[in-house]
C-alpha cells in the first residue's frame, strides 16, 4: 500500500492543489491576481525544459534502435502494427466525443485571446515542419520541427558507427538529466496549477468543475470499452478463441502492476512474463514489448484526442474540422513516440499538441490536468497493449 501511494502521490498533491486553488477561486477572488504569477512561473519553468527534452528522448529513442535489434521483418511488421493500433485508438476517441459532445464553459471564449493567423496553408505546413535558422529550433513554438530534426538527428547516430559513439552517449545522458529536470519542475505543479485553477474559477464560476468532470468521465468509460473490447479483437485475429483466452488469463498480472505503479516501464517485466507464458517466441517479445514501451501507446492516443479536444472547447474552435482532425492524428502518433514509459510523461505531448495548433496559454493547465487525472488508465492501456501487440506481429511473423 506504501509504494501504491508512493506512485500516485502526484496525483494526490495535484488533486490537493486544485482543491485548494478551487476553494480560494470561490471564497477570496479578490486574493486571485496575486497568486496567479506562481501559475506563469510554473509554466514558464514547463516550457524551457520541454524542448531539450523532447529532442534528447527522440533522438535517444531511434539512436538506441542500433543495440535492441536489427531491421527485418519483425521491426515492418511491429511499426505497421504499432501505427495502426495507434490511429484505431484515436479515431474510436474521435468518435466518442463526437457522440457525446461536452458543453464548453460560459465565458471562456472571452477571457482567451486568440491570436488570429492568416499565412497560407503552405506557408503553415512549412512553418509546422522546418524553420529557417537553427536558433529557432528552440523555441517552443517550432516543436514539430524540433522534433523531425531530433528524428533525423537519431538516424544519424545511429548509422555513424563506432565514431558516433560518444555522441549517443551524450544524448542518452541528456535524456536521463532532462528527464529528471522534468521531474524536478513537477514538484511545483500542485502549486503552480493549484493557482491557475484559482484563476479559472474565480473568473468562469463553478461551473468549472462539471466540465472537466465530463471529458473524464467520458474518457474512463470509452478506454475501459477499448480495453475490454478492441484488445480482445486483436487477440481474437491474432490467435481466434485461444488468443483471447490466453490473453486474458494472462493480461491480470501487467494489468494490476501498471495500475499499481504508473508507469509503463515498471510493467515491462510483467509483460515478457506474459508474452512468455501466452506463447510469443523471445525473439519477437523481446523487441516488441520493450520499444513498445516508449513507442506504443493506446492510452496516450486517447488522451491526446481528448485534450486537444477540450483546448479547443475552452478556445471556441471547431475540433471536427477535417484539417483539424488530421492534424489531431498526426499529433497523436507523435505523441505516442514522445510520451516515456515515466509516470506522467505525457506532458512532453501536451506541449506539443499547444505548439502546432498555436493555442494560448491558457489552455496548457487544462491539458495539464486532464492528462494527469486519465494517467492511471492511461497507462493500463500503454502497457497492457504491448502484450496484444506482441501476439499481432507474432501472427503476421510466422512462416
Amino acid at each position: 500500500m506504501g509504494e501504491v501511494l508512493k506512485n500516485y502521490s502526484g496525483i494526490i498533491f495535484l488533486l490537493l492543489g486544485i482543491t485548494i486553488g478551487s476553494i480560494i477561486g470561490i471564497m477570496a477572488p479578490g486574493v486571485v491576481e496575486y497568486i496567479k504569477p506562481l501559475g506563469d512561473i510554473f509554466l514558464n519553468l514547463l516550457f524551457v525544459s520541454v524542448v531539450p527534452l523532447v529532442f534528447f528522448a527522440v533522438s535517444n529513442s531511434i539512436a538506441s534502435l542500433e543495440q535492441q535489434s536489427k531491421f527485418g521483418r519483425i521491426i515492418l511488421v511491429m511499426s505497421f502494427t504499432f501505427l495502426l493500433f495507434i490511429l484505431i485508438a484515436a479515431v474510436f476517441t474521435i468518435c466518442a466525443v463526437y457522440l457525446f459532445p461536452v458543453s464548453s464553459v460560459s465565458g471562456s471564449t472571452e477571457i482567451v485571446n486568440e491570436s488570429a493567423n492568416n499565412d497560407s496553408w503552405g506557408n503553415r505546413i512549412v512553418s509546422f515542419f522546418t524553420v529557417g535558422e537553427f536558433t529557432e529550433l528552440f523555441s517552443r513554438r517550432n516543436m514539430l520541427a524540433l522534433l523531425i530534426f531530433a528524428f533525423l538527428t537519431g538516424f544519424a547516430a545511429r548509422k555513424s558507427g563506432e565514431k558516433g559513439q560518444p555522441f549517443r552517449i551524450f544524448i542518452a545522458s541528456g535524456y536521463e538529466v532532462m528527464k529528471e529536470l522534468l521531474l524536478l519542475i513537477m514538484k511545483i505543479a500542485p502549486i503552480g496549477l493549484g493557482a491557475y485553477f484559482a484563476y479559472q474559477v474565480a473568473t468562469l464560476g463553478p461551473q468549472l468543475f462539471g466540465f472537466y468532470a465530463k471529458p473524464l468521465g467520458l474518457y474512463y468509460i470509452a478506454g475501459i470499452i477499448y480495453f475490454l473490447v478492441f484488445f480482445s479483437l486483436y487477440a481474437f485475429l491474432a490467435n481466434g478463441r485461444n488468443g483471447i483466452k490466453s490473453f486474458w488469463t494472462n493480461a491480470i498480472y501487467p494489468t494490476l502492476t501498471a495500475v499499481s505503479t504508473c508507469s509503463s516501464f515498471a510493467t515491462m517485466p510483467a509483460n515478457l512474463q506474459a508474452a512468455s507464458k501466452i506463447g510469443i517466441p523471445a525473439s519477437i517479445a523481446n523487441l516488441v514489448i520493450p520499444i513498445g514501451t516508449t513507442l506504443h501507446k493506446n492510452g496516450s492516443a486517447m488522451s491526446s484526442i481528448i485534450k486537444i479536444y477540450v483546448a479547443f472547447l475552452i478556445i471556441g474552435r471547431d475540433f471536427f474540422d477535417l484539417s483539424n482532425l488530421l492534424l489531431a492524428l498526426g499529433i497523436t502518433v507523435f505523441v505516442s513516440i514522445v510520451a516515456g514509459g515515466i509516470p506522467n510523461g505525457g506532458y512532453i505531448g501536451e506541449m506539443l499538441m499547444i505548439s502546432v495548433y498555436k493555442l494560448p496559454q491558457e489552455a496548457v493547465p487544462a491539458v495539464i490536468i486532464i492528462g494527469t487525472l486519465v494517467d492511471p488508465l492511461a497507462t493500463v492501456l500503454n502497457a497492457v497493449g504491448d502484450i496484444v501487440a506482441a501476439m499481432f506481429v507474432n501472427r503476421f511473423v510466422k512462416t
